[in-house]
C-alpha cells in the first residue's frame, strides 16, 4: 500500500511538472483520454442545452406510433471523427436537416464552457459538415511550432494560431500584405520570423528600413537590396517598377498563345514560365511605412508622391511579375496623405499586434472583418507577439509568433548566404558587406522547433 501511495504521489508529481513545463507532452499524457471522454459522455446532453438538436423527422415519428414505441427525442450533429491532436481535439460534425453552420459557430463559447475546454473554433468543410476545434490549453501563452511543418515554395511558417494550427504566410495565396504594432508589441520578431523562414527559398528578398538600418541590415546578407532612408528608397521603387515592366516583356514573349498550346499552360504570371525561363521572385519588406509618407518641406513632398505612386502600382500589378509587399508600421491612417488608402485596398492581408489607438486597428480591419478591431484594440501588454490576422474573407483569427532573437535571424540570413541573388535591375542598391561570410559551423542556431 506504501508504494502504491508514492508512485501514485510520482505520477501526480510528474503531471503537474509536464502541466507546468510541457503542456503539449502533459495534453498527450493526460489530458487528450479524460478530454475525450468527457466529450463523448456529455455529447447529448450539452448539444441539446446549447440549442444545437432538431426534432426527430416526422417518418421517425410515425413509425414509433405504429410501433407503439416511445417517442424519439431531438437529434444532435453525428459526429462523423474525433481526432486527437497535440494541443487538443478536432471533432466533424454532420449537421442535422435544417441546422447552419452559423449556428454552431454561435454556441462556441458555450461549447468551450461545457466541455470544459480552453478554446473551441469551427469551420464550415462543406455544405453540412462542420469542424470543431478544441484546445485543451493556452497555447499562445508559450509557442511551440510544431517539429514537421508543411513548407512550399513562397509559404512559410509564421506564426501559431489559438486553436492550434500553424498559420503561414503564403505569398502565392495572398500576395501583399500590412502589419501594424506599436513600440514592443512583437512586431519586429514577426517581421524577422519572415525573413528566416524566406531565407531558405529561392526568392530575393529588399529592404525598406529608414531607421538607419537598424532592424534589417544585420541580415544583410541574405538581401539583394536595402534602404535605410527615404531618399534611397524612392530610387530603389523605381528600379522595382523598372524591374516589373522587364518582368511583363518577358511574359509576353514567352506566353505561347499560338493554337497548339493547352489553355493551361498560357503564361499569364511567372509561375506560368519554364523553370529555366522563371525570374526570380522579390519580397519586399518595409519596415517603417509611415517614414515614406511624412514630408516636411515642397522637395519631400515630391519624393513622398513618388514613393507612394511606386508602392500603389507594386501593390496594384506586382503579383503576376513575382513582387510581394510585406507592409509593417507603428501608426497607418488616412492622415498620411494621398494615396495611402488607395494602396490599403491592395493589401489583402492584414495583422494587426497591439496598437495604441483604434483608428489603427480600424484601417486594418474596418473594411474587412470589423469584429476583429474589437479583439485587436484589447491585446494586452504583457503578451508581445499577440496579434489579430485576417483577410478579405472576412474571417480572423489570434496568433503569436515564436520568439526569434535577433542573433537566431542574422545566423540563419548568414547560412543561406549563398542563396541571395544578384539581380541586374537592384545592383546599385546591394548593401556592402564587411568582412568574410561566416562559415555554416558558425551559424547554426535556429529557430526551436519542439515535437
Amino acid at each position: 500500500m506504501t508504494w502504491l501511495i508514492v508512485a501514485l504521489v510520482l505520477v501526480v508529481a510528474a503531471a503537474g511538472l509536464l502541466r507546468w513545463r510541457r503542456p503539449a507532452w502533459y495534453w498527450l499524457a493526460f489530458g487528450v483520454t479524460w478530454a475525450s471522454l468527457r466529450v463523448l459522455v456529455r455529447y447529448p446532453s450539452v448539444m441539446d442545452a446549447c440549442g444545437l438538436t432538431v426534432p426527430a423527422s416526422r417518418w421517425r415519428l410515425t413509425l414509433a406510433r405504429m410501433a407503439n414505441r416511445p417517442v424519439p427525442g431531438p437529434h444532435a450533429p453525428r459526429i462523423l471523427r474525433v481526432r486527437p491532436t497535440r494541443t487538443g481535439l478536432v471533432l466533424r460534425l454532420k449537421l442535422r436537416p435544417g441546422q447552419d453552420a452559423f449556428d454552431v459557430a454561435a454556441s462556441c463559447d458555450r461549447l468551450r464552457h461545457s466541455f470544459a475546454m480552453y478554446g473551441v473554433t469551427s469551420r464550415e468543410l462543406r455544405s453540412g459538415v462542420v469542424e470543431v476545434r478544441m484546445t485543451g490549453y493556452d497555447v499562445l501563452k508559450r509557442v511551440q511550432m510544431p517539429a514537421q511543418l508543411d513548407t512550399r515554395p513562397m509559404r512559410v511558417p509564421v506564426a501559431l494560431r489559438e486553436d492550434g494550427s500553424v498559420h503561414y504566410r503564403d505569398y502565392r495565396a495572398v500576395p501583399h500584405a500590412l502589419t501594424l504594432g506599436a513600440t514592443e508589441s512583437g512586431k519586429s520578431v514577426y517581421q524577422r520570423n519572415l525573413v528566416a523562414g524566406l531565407a531558405s527559398q529561392h526568392v530575393a528578398l529588399v529592404g525598406i528600413d529608414c531607421k538607419q538600418g537598424v532592424e534589417l541590415f544585420p541580415l544583410a546578407r541574405r538581401f539583394s537590396a536595402l534602404a535605410d532612408n527615404p531618399d534611397t528608397a524612392a530610387e530603389l521603387l523605381d528600379a522595382l517598377v523598372a524591374h516589373m515592366e522587364d518582368v511583363y516583356q518577358l511574359i509576353r514573349a514567352e506566353q505561347r498563345i499560338t493554337t497548339d498550346v493547352p489553355d493551361a499552360e498560357i503564361a499569364a504570371d511567372i509561375w506560368d514560365l519554364p523553370e529555366d525561363l522563371r525570374p526570380i521572385p522579390v519580397v519586399v519588406l518595409v519596415d517603417e511605412v509611415a517614414e515614406l509618407a511624412l514630408f516636411a518641406s515642397k522637395e519631400e513632398e515630391k519624393r513622398r508622391d513618388r514613393i507612394i505612386t511606386a508602392l500603389a502600382r507594386l501593390a496594384q500589378l506586382g503579383r503576376a511579375a513575382g513582387i510581394y509587399l510585406e507592409i509593417c508600421g507603428q501608426r497607418f491612417g488616412s492622415e498620411l496623405g494621398k494615396g495611402i488608402t488607395m494602396l490599403r485596398a491592395q493589401l489583402t492581408g492584414r495583422t494587426a499586434h497591439r496598437v495604441n489607438d483604434e483608428s489603427s486597428a480600424n484601417m486594418a480591419f474596418g473594411d474587412i472583418a470589423p469584429d476583429a478591431v474589437l479583439a485587436a484594440i484589447q491585446i494586452p501588454t504583457d503578451m508581445p507577439g499577440v496579434a489579430i490576422t485576417g483577410d478579405s474573407t472576412g474571417g480572423w483569427a489570434r496568433i503569436r509568433a515564436p520568439h526569434t532573437s535577433l542573433r537566431q535571424a542574422v545566423n540563419i540570413c548568414n547560412l543561406h548566404a549563398d542563396l541571395t541573388p544578384d539581380l541586374p535591375a537592384l545592383a546599385p542598391f546591394r548593401p556592402a558587406l564587411d568582412g568574410p561570410a561566416p562559415t555554416p559551423d558558425s551559424a547554426v542556431e535556429s529557430i526551436p522547433a519542439t515535437t
